[in-house]
């Protein structure tokens, strides 16, 4: 398939990504504001924090055990939920309390899995040649449009309605666009049935335990650097007596939004220098500025901003590169549950890792040293990763490119 057609159903496709994708850290971008207008309780907002992650990993085993994608074409399928999320979105604005914002957002992170794995299946459709480019884009759709609330913020002056409102509409959008102009590519991705009885033998296949152990230490630091870091930015300009209100929201979009050109490159360069190469330089950087982070407290800003964004853009490049190595060189039949098992596992373990930070914020009084407690990820990952790399089976990595 020639790029003029490809590339057009690509950057639609990323268009559709992150306007849906804007609902995800809807809430979580004007959580301080919501703090006050609900009164809620520090074990509210960690729920709040948590509830779409929980909801995701819900939905994403749930709809594999159903094979929705297979059922339902992936555009009607992610037009939708997109349509649905906006809907749950924009009950925020209605609903009385913590409690019911809460089951809100969960039900949204259940919909928003009918989603983002449809857009990945679907653009493989479109890619054979250069698909780790098209997958990198993806995500870094999703980068971007998980930044946004936090710039919807800054520029609305810190009222969390426009923040809702403006991702609400997002969200339609992207569903109209969905349903009018994507159509599935003239690669027919296989079907991958998610079978629980073939767990146990995932679990024997070498490739997809030190795969899945290399994305499990990607998750534990990704969406808790995500959901804390305007918290984390916010006391960090405090520190230095700089007024922490539109500023906070703005630093905090210009340092995640700085994966999604990241999750390209990384992509691009995968293709080349192998996906276990990529996976383990991007994890080791994101693992040092993970530790090193909370040393800025006392420097001039534009150091904190250095290593905030080498740090933004490292720690989600290599998210893409992990289910694409099961796919390459795992065991074929098992693809489909290796997969499920894999994105289920990765999600549910970013509510531990998002539930944590805040009780470490309250055990050091700070939030200044909390990020050290997700070091743990990137380095076990990325010894698995290398690990990987040395097994005959890993021949089969983006064709001989390890």
């Amino acid at each position: 398939m020639s790029s003029e057609k490809s590339l057009p159903t690509l950057l639609l496709l990323c268009l559709c990504v992150v306007l849906s994708m804007t609902t995800w850290f809807s809430a979580t971008a004007v959580m301080p504001q919501l703090q006050t207008y609900w009164d809620v309780t520090p074990q509210q907002s960690t729920w709040l924090a948590i509830s779409v992650q929980l909801g995701f990993a819900i939905g994403a085993v749930g709809s594999a055990a159903l094979s929705l994608s297979d059922i339902v074409p992936p555009r009607i399928l992610m037009a939708v939920a997109s349509a649905a999320v906006a809907l749950t979105n924009f009950g925020i604005l209605f609903v009385p309390d913590a409690n019911s914002g809460i089951v809100l957002r969960t039900v949204t992170g259940v919909l928003l899995a009918g989603v983002y794995p449809p857009a990945l299946k679907l653009i493989s459709t479109w890619f054979r040649k250069g698909r780790g480019v098209a997958l990198g884009s993806v995500i870094g759709a999703l980068t971007l449009g998980s930044a946004m609330p936090h710039a919807i913020n800054a520029l609305g002056g810190l009222d969390w309605r426009i923040v809702i409102v403006t991702t609400t509409i997002a969200s339609l959008l992207a569903a109209v666009l969905m349903i009018a102009f994507l159509r599935e590519g003239p690669y027919p991705f296989a079907k991958t049935t998610f079978n629980p009885s073939q767990i146990k033998q995932a679990l024997a296949n070498r490739v997809f335990v030190l795969g899945t152990l290399g994305y499990l230490g990607h998750m534990w630091e990704l969406y808790a650097m995500w959901t804390w870091l305007l918290f984390f930015v916010k006391a960090r300009l405090v520190s230095s007596d700089i007024d922490s209100g539109y500023m906070a929201s703005l630093l905090t979009f210009l340092i995640i939004a700085a994966g999604a050109p990241a999750c390209i490159i990384a992509g691009a360069a995968a293709d080349r220098i192998g996906r276990t190469a990529m996976t383990f330089i991007l994890m080791v950087i994101s693992g040092a500025c993970a530790a090193l982070i909370g040393f800025t407290f006392d420097v001039p800003l534009w150091v904190f901003m250095v290593i905030g964004l080498i740090w933004g853009a490292t720690v989600v490049a290599d998210s893409a590169q992990f289910s694409t190595i099961v796919t390459e060189a795992g065991d074929p039949r098992l693809v489909g549950t290796a997969l499920t098992v894999q994105l289920g596992s990765g999600y549910a373990l970013t509510v531990l890792a998002i539930w944590l930070l805040p009780m470490a914020e309250e055990w050091l009084g700070s939030w200044q040293w909390v990020f050290l407690f997700l070091v743990p990820g990137p380095v076990i990952g990325a010894i698995a990763m290398a690990a990987l790399r040395q097994l005959p089976e890993a021949t089969r990595i983006a064709h001989g490119r390890r």
